[in-house]
């Protein structure tokens, strides 16, 4: 049996449709919670996923031959399913600055260098994968949280694009671009908004991170650019059918962003005080508080709000902050990140190097070095009130 149906064939599913009262405001979503108001048969795909998402894989369920975790949750488990974890990825690749071009190291097994191999990879004389000669950056990268980003997947390419200031002609400092995938589609997530959309997204983490083979990729990955030897990997491909993978998708999908802290009295005062100074130092000019999602046909999609605190963009960060670089993205680059749940996490940056907000700030250069300097120069009181703030989110 296939991995993802061996967590749902045989089982049943109950959804309780909850009685609130009338007129009480809705309770604060928690992390790991599905967004409000989804009907009950969305309901029912998202307990589904989840059972998938938290699936433990074996070899003979399709997993490896090369991976770097056993099931979805096994780097998303902090603070709840979907999170983030403290486990990295590596990835390595090449940048050729005389004609400002990423190469992803294809012919050498990609970007993704996958740290474990199955027990037949082994017997078979090949082991994990080793970063290619050829690389000139590399990174070791934590998982992002994936809340709320069946919101983000739902906000329309113009309402992304309409802010980018490629050029920077209103003469601020920033000078946001629209990241894009391999195929030159407008980008959304991904450090380096390098992924399109929700389902590639999905669909890329299979493959890369557990090793399946999908119906959209039903050849398996190389290992260094080497085809995987006969008899290293037994089921047959694609290893997840398409209604596994379109469950794990509908649990992304489906996943909320937290709800911030909604401090009361004087405290109240404090976080207003420190959103003001979030917007006096510039911050708000890459992490935007919220854009809105087009029509869809999920009413929990359809037209709504999404406080994300990202304008999705690709900002240069300057070269203190860079790495690897990606298809439509230089070394230096990367996309803005997303605010929702940051009370939660314990390290900061995509590498988790600053340990605390201010830290990360200080890592600043490049399009941020401004917001940085107004930061620096804050009263002790001021710069309190904007690390509460953010503390809130």
């Amino acid at each position: 049996m296939r991995w993802a149906w061996a967590a749902v064939v045989g089982g049943s599913l109950f959804v309780a449709a909850g009685c609130a009262d009338e007129g009480a405001p809705p309770p604060p979503v928690q992390p790991g919670d599905p967004l409000p108001g989804l009907d009950e048969a969305a309901l029912g795909r998202f307990l589904l996923g989840k059972a998938v998402f938290e699936r433990l894989a074996t070899p003979d369920e399709g997993l490896g031959p090369l991976f770097n975790a056993d099931r979805c949750s096994g780097c998303h488990d902090s603070p709840s399913s979907g999170g983030t974890s403290d486990r990295v990825v590596v990835k390595a690749t090449r940048w050729e600055e005389d004609v400002g071009r990423c190469d992803l190291l294809r012919a050498h097994g990609g970007e993704n260098i996958q740290q474990f191999a199955t027990p037949a990879l082994v017997a078979a004389g090949l082991g994990p994968e080793t970063i290619p000669p050829s690389a000139n950056a590399r990174a070791a990268v934590l998982a992002p949280t994936l809340y709320g980003l069946g919101l983000v997947d739902a906000i329309e390419a113009s309402e992304i694009a309409r802010r980018a200031d490629p050029d920077d002609v209103d003469g601020d400092g920033i000078s946001g671009r629209v990241g894009r995938d391999e195929e030159g589609r407008p980008g959304r997530f991904g450090r380096k908004s390098e992924v399109a959309t929700l389902e590639r997204f999905v669909d890329a983490a299979l493959r890369f991170e557990l090793g399946f083979s999908t119906p959209a990729h039903p050849v398996e990955e190389p290992i260094n650019g080497v085809p995987v030897p006969p008899g290293a990997d037994p089921l047959g491909e694609p290893e997840i059918d398409a209604r596994g993978v379109a469950l794990l998708t509908d649990y992304v999908r489906f996943l909320a962003p937290p709800s911030p802290v909604a401090p009361t009295g004087a405290a109240a005062d404090t976080i207003r005080l420190g959103e003001d100074v979030f917007g006096r130092i510039g911050c708000d000019a890459c992490h935007t508080p919220a854009l809105r999602t087009g029509s869809h046909a999920i009413p929990a999609l359809d037209r709504a709000g999404v406080p994300l605190y990202s304008d999705l963009l690709l900002h240069d960060l300057g070269p203190e902050s860079a790495g690897v670089c990606g298809p439509g993205a230089a070394p230096g680059e990367h996309r803005t990140s997303r605010l929702w749940g940051l009370r939660y996490r314990s390290a900061y940056l995509s590498d988790g190097r600053a340990r605390t907000l201010p830290d990360a700030i200080r890592a600043h250069g490049g399009e941020g070095a401004a917001s940085r300097a107004g930061f620096e120069a804050l009263d002790p009181s001021d710069r309190e009130a904007l690390l509460r703030f953010l503390g809130t989110r």
